[in-house]
């Protein structure tokens, strides 16, 4: 167990400690709703739906009003709570980790104004790969929301991710496509004209090809299930799902199932309610 410890938070850390740097600055401006982070405030009303809706179409059955109630999920770079929150809304018990203990403290403050939500949800500053060890085969759902493109090893990141995984659990990934399209919207755009992020939040040569992350999935055990394009709309301010996988995307990957091991998720329920309505995309 020693070696596997070492293996995952010495040898490859997935950690870039340059990327936490430019996170350091804005570690206070998490929850400023049309600051540096207003679209990803706004990127809640299509990800938080797609992460419910996909889980209660895996499930026979949930609780109205708390449709997550008994799923572990952990939110993996949670920042300052901002997809935490939502999720534990929805009555999953909710661990973030981020490796910037700024982040925590935010996210640890902004909880605390609401009961409910101080007990369904638990921050820890922490890499993915500190929390191997203790944490095998533990959540039912990982959710890595624009965090690969600041990662320093992705493959490494994936690999922890499929450890801490339950078999037959639900693995979901926003980021950014590695286009010319990607470049120009994503960095000349959003960064160096309109402001809409920081300059210097994004390197190009960090975005993923979803065809390559799907290669990487599927080589740790993960099966995509769904890939979604994404388009977000600086004057509106707000976002949508579209077919082109272009410049942002979301993803939705199962692992697989091994005997004698845990079965899917399956939602504890009180009462019946209606099957929501499914999220637009491409299914695998």
């Amino acid at each position: 167990m020693l070696t596997l410890k070492r293996l995952f938070s010495t040898s490859h850390p997935s950690v870039d400690l340059k990327e936490m740097k430019k996170f350091q600055r804005l570690a206070h401006k998490w929850w400023d709703e049309e600051g540096e982070y207003s679209a990803l405030h706004s990127m809640n009303d299509i990800r938080v739906p797609f992460i419910r809706d996909t889980l209660l179409n895996m499930s026979s059955n949930y609780h109205l009003g708390n449709p997550l109630s008994g799923v572990k999920i952990l939110d993996v770079g949670c920042g300052g709570g901002l997809l935490s929150e939502p999720l534990g809304r929805l009555g999953a018990s909710v661990t973030g980790i981020d490796p910037l203990e700024d982040n925590i403290r935010t996210a640890d403050q902004h909880k605390s104004f609401d009961p409910v939500l101080a007990k369904r949800i638990q921050y820890k500053s922490s890499s993915l790969e500190e929390i191997v060890e203790e944490s095998m085969e533990t959540f039912d759902v990982i959710v890595a929301s624009e965090v690969l493109e600041h990662v320093a090893d992705l493959e490494m990141f994936i690999k922890c991710c499929s450890r801490v995984l339950k078999p037959e659990g639900s693995l979901f990934i926003t980021t950014i496509n590695k286009t010319q399209l990607s470049y120009v919207l994503g960095i000349v755009v959003a960064e160096k004209i309109m402001g809409i992020v920081p300059e210097g939040t994004h390197e190009w040569e960090k975005f993923v090809p979803p065809e390559e992350l799907e290669r990487l999935l599927e080589s740790n055990g993960l099966s995509v299930k769904t890939v979604n394009g994404m388009l977000y709309n600086p004057l509106s301010g707000s976002w949508s799902w579209m077919e082109s996988t272009s410049v942002n995307y979301a993803m939705h990957a199962v692992k697989s199932g091994l005997q004698g091991q845990s079965s899917p998720i399956d939602i504890p329920s009180e009462m019946e309610s209606e099957q929501p309505s499914g999220t637009a995309g491409t299914t695998m």
